[in-house]
């Protein structure tokens, strides 16, 4: 004789059940700060595809030959005004200047097929853009993320850069992680950041956005629209920026215009890139690396820049983590000036 199942129980089986259903499925809100706006923003129309929003600072004066490109962290970006602001300054150098949103973020635009998010794209609009401006050469500035897109770039077209400049850089691809054992210079004076990226990440994600993740990597599905996906990002971004800075009081404002497909897709990508360590090695350009105190970043991927550009500079610069500019903006401008000159 078949034993039934008591009612009780079939009953709190239905509700964990709408419950799960509710917290996977049901669109959700993140009350997050509407982005400020760019009046400055231009559009370019590249061959690659994309829309891209950008802003352009014209060079005061007897101009350089070299325009100053700026190449934002995440993936996931975007710009944020105080990145503009900061860099104007170059442009009171004589430099034009151009800084802009990569695909997938800010205010760029979206790509329907998720799957075209990848590194690879990312370098293909950049060499897009340097045809567009008609640059002979430029000088890069790399934020995080930046940095490894500006070393695809500059792997493939050494002889299109006068500098490059690395800010908190991120890992060259693919990673070698031996070298997060590498135990940084006592003269250095380095610090561990208060938190980091796993923990604060963890405090926001929720099912829905762990079951929209999982759709977008394993099948390249969108469970959850941008606008919805965006607006998480924001705050996970803003949260995660608590890991970027020694004092964690002045972390991001959660401002819109981040992207989250952009963000996980490309990274998600940096699997298939191929070494690129020994054409880095010929690079005979001046490189700057400007790297926080309080960089969370493991030593040893800093130090990997240290040892394959045959002529770099390392500059540590104190109170500040990973995000020189939020927490030490005229140390990090003053830098970059003298390196240019």
């Amino acid at each position: 004789m078949k034993r039934k199942i008591p009612r009780i129980l079939l009953l709190v089986l239905a509700v964990f059940a709408a419950i799960i259903i509710y917290k996977t499925l049901v669109p959700r809100h993140y009350n997050v700060l509407p982005a400020e706006g760019r009046p400055s923003a231009g559009y370019w129309n590249l061959s690659t595809g994309s829309k891209i929003a950008y802003t352009f600072i014209p060079g005061k004066g007897s101009l350089k030959p070299s325009p100053v490109i700026y190449l934002h962290g995440g993936p996931g970006g975007p710009i944020f005004n105080r990145n503009i602001s900061a860099l104007s300054a170059l442009a009171d150098d004589g430099y034009n200047v151009y800084l802009y949103d990569q695909i997938g973020c800010g205010y760029s635009d979206r790509l329907s097929n998720i799957s075209d998010y990848t590194a690879l794209r990312h370098k293909q609009d950049l060499e897009a853009i340097i045809k567009t401006i008609g640059a002979e050469k430029v000088i890069l500035v790399g934020q995080s993320w930046g940095s490894i897109l500006a070393t695809l770039y500059i792997a493939d077209h050494p002889d299109k850069v006068e500098k490059v400049i690395f800010t908190g850089p991120g890992p060259i691809q693919p990673p070698d992680y031996k070298v997060e054992k590498i135990k940084p210079p006592d003269s250095l004076n380095l610090r561990k950041p208060l938190t980091t990226n796993r923990i604060e990440r963890e405090k926001v994600y929720n099912l829905r956005a762990k079951v929209v993740e999982f759709c977008a990597l394993e099948f390249n599905k969108k469970l959850a629209d941008d606008e919805e996906m965006d607006a998480f990002c924001t705050l996970l971004t803003t949260r995660m920026s608590k890991s970027t800075v020694s004092d964690t009081s002045i972390a991001l404002k959660d401002e819109g215009r981040s992207g989250y497909y952009c963000m996980i897709k490309t990274v998600q990508s940096f699997s298939q890139l191929k070494d690129i360590r020994p054409q880095l090695s010929e690079v005979s350009a001046p490189v700057l690396i400007l790297r926080g105190q309080y960089d969370g970043i493991p030593w040893g991927y800093a130090n990997e820049y240290l040892q394959i550009f045959p002529n770099i500079t390392l500059k540590i610069i104190p109170h500040s983590g990973h995000s020189i500019l939020l927490e030490q903006p005229e140390d990090y401008i003053r830098e970059i000036r003298e390196f240019l000159k």
